[in-house]
């Protein structure tokens, strides 16, 4: 028998759950995501998402789980360990946040199927893809929110992300994944995804980010991150396997006594320039290598050939891709100074240009004085905006970190400033948050 279902708001009972009425229902939720200047220690925590997922029947324990947290790259990674993984033959399950344009891109699941085009010549050929291959369904996405609706009713105060955590989990015990990769949200220890246990886990290079709710310090920073490593329950004898990029000393001296602790063993990868990934910036290399060892670490029978390909084929939108030309346009989402010095270097290593104009909107809890630092005189002209998030800074407020800066209401309105500006040998780069660039990426 169908059950009714309450569209928030609106006070109207629906038999039968469309996807819009899906969507208002996890939105319903309250999501930290569009909110600042919260108690951080009281909002995240693990207890919620485990008694929901009790009542789900605890799918995340049928998962073979690769868990990967950090600062810079945690989506790239995650995408060249998935994409390795499915060149390699394995049904690979992808969670990843946030998302650029669409709730169902956070949930994928990458499948080989045998056919399509191989790449004999290291990416240098174009062939068609799809952006964010294998999303989960409409029909699934509600199909499932139907599902755990009665289970979620019974938790109290569950966020969207908790929520939405969980629909993932069982969403790939259903399709019987072979591993599963999972991106953190915020920090580590106290994120939703951190109910697992991983076969792998990894810390991606860590840098000064919410230091409102993680702390001022790398030290601090990685304490949160380094959460995430942990002892295999129920399992003697078993060491866990921790992949760590090149980290700052302060970074690294916790993740190695966090690997003490538990008993972990960490790997610390060189990079290998023989992967040639398809994503710009010799930083991507660097997640590539990363991605590379912790293949290795699941020891499976996967070659060389294998991983080249994997990484070589992956996708991830939003990370200096390059979505026009003449002029150039260019989005990255840099949220820190420390991104945006490794975006500069990727535009100049990989770029030439007349003009290079600036579009950039960024959250207002974000290290805004550290991102005008390094962009600010790299660029010809500066457009201010930002997205609809309810975070996003005010571009009035930004402008006096930038000196004759062109101020917009929205990013629709910094498009069209940019394409008057723009000539067809100058390059217009959008940054800041993915929320604009997911925002100027639909327009």
């Amino acid at each position: 028998m169908a059950l009714p279902w309450y569209l928030p708001g609106t006070g109207i009972l629906s038999i039968d759950m469309t996807y819009l009425q899906a969507i208002k229902y996890l939105e319903s939720f309250i999501d930290y995501e569009k909110l600042n200047n919260y108690a951080y220690n009281k909002a995240f925590g693990l207890e919620r998402i485990k008694a929901l997922l009790v009542e789900l029947g605890n799918p995340q324990d049928d998962l073979r789980c690769i868990h990967v947290a950090g600062t810079k790259g945690k989506g790239s990674t995650c995408a060249f360990i998935a994409y390795t993984l499915r060149e390699a033959g394995y049904k690979t399950g992808l969670y990843t946040s946030p998302h650029i344009s669409d709730f169902r891109e956070r949930i994928r699941i990458l499948a080989h199927t045998g056919k399509g085009a191989r790449h004999t010549d290291w990416c240098q050929a174009f062939f068609p893809r799809q952006d964010f291959e294998g999303m989960i369904s409409k029909h699934d996405l509600v199909r499932l929110i139907k599902e755990i609706k009665p289970a979620v009713e019974k938790c109290k105060s569950l966020t969207f992300f908790e929520i939405y955590t969980a629909l993932a989990f069982l969403y790939f015990k259903e399709k019987k994944v072979d591993f599963a990769v999972l991106e953190t949200g915020l920090g580590g220890r106290l994120d939703a995804t951190n109910v697992v246990s991983p076969l792998v886990s990894v810390i991606t290079p860590i840098s000064l980010e919410h230091t409102q709710y993680l702390g001022n310090t790398l030290g601090k920073i990685a304490t949160e991150k380094a959460g995430i490593i942990k002892k295999v329950s129920g399992c003697q004898g078993v060491r866990v396997s921790v992949v760590t990029a090149p980290q700052e000393k302060e970074a690294l001296k916790v993740i190695r006594r966090r690997c003490r602790v538990v008993g972990a063993k960490l790997y610390q990868p060189k990079i290998d320039k023989s992967l040639k990934p398809r994503l710009l910036g010799r930083h991507q290399l660097i997640n590539a290598s990363v991605a590379k060892a912790v293949v290795e670490a699941l020891k499976l029978k996967i070659s060389h050939d294998m991983i080249k390909r994997g990484v070589c084929n992956a996708v991830w939108p939003g990370r200096c891709e390059i979505v026009s030309k003449k002029p150039s346009i260019v989005l990255d989402g840099a949220q820190n100074e420390a991104s945006a010095v490794v975006l500069k270097k990727a535009i100049r290593d990989n770029f030439s240009y007349k003009k290079l104009i600036l579009v950039l909107g960024v959250s207002s809890d974000k290290d805004i004085k550290g991102i005008a630092r390094q962009l600010g005189d790299f660029s010809s002209e500066i457009i201010l905006t930002k997205s609809k998030n309810p975070r996003a800074a005010d571009p009035a407020g930004l402008a006096k970190y930038f000196s004759g800066a062109h101020i917009t209401n929205n990013v629709k309105e910094a498009k069209k400033k940019a394409e008057l500006l723009a000539g067809a040998k100058d390059l217009i780069l959008v940054t800041g948050s993915l929320f604009v660039v997911g925002e100027f990426r639909n327009e």
